[in-house]
């Protein structure tokens, strides 16, 4: 199997996130009330939850969750009282409910201190090709 790299800010590049994200919702099921993509730089995508909490994913950072305070569609979303889920940049998208339960929690891989995984503007490092999996989940 080729490796495919996307070229960035290219149509394809900014909707690669959508296809983790939408696995992430189809887990969460019921405890979802809307989710949308966000901008770029970096891209992002908000999904809101039923107690008007909020998770918000990033391509820096991964998942994060808050009281949703301000946001919508193409906008990044304002929250508050955040906890990061932990488990990495792309964590499974099963292990996401279980990083979520640890966040309510105050526990497990959660914490208040923002990780870095990397810079949206490492545009080249192959994190294009960890997206593009997912792509290709949906699309078999």
């Amino acid at each position: 199997m080729a490796i495919k790299h996307v070229e960035p800010y290219s149509d394809e590049w900014l909707q690669q996130p959508i296809s983790y994200v939408q696995r992430v919702v189809e887990l969460l099921g019921s405890e979802v009330s809307d989710w949308w993509e966000g901008p770029c730089d970096p891209r992002d995508a908000t999904v809101k939850l039923t107690d008007g909490t909020a998770l918000v994913w990033d391509e820096e950072s991964g998942w994060r969750l808050g009281r949703f305070v301000a946001g919508g569609r193409g906008q990044h979303t304002e929250l508050s009282g955040v906890r990061y889920l932990g488990h990495g940049l792309l964590p499974r998208p099963e292990r996401v409910r279980e990083a979520l339960r640890d966040a309510r929690a105050g526990v497990g891989a959660s914490s208040a201190w923002r990780p870095c995984y990397r810079s949206h503007r490492n545009c080249r490092d192959g994190f294009d090709v960890a997206l593009d999996f997912y792509s290709r989940l949906v699309d078999a």
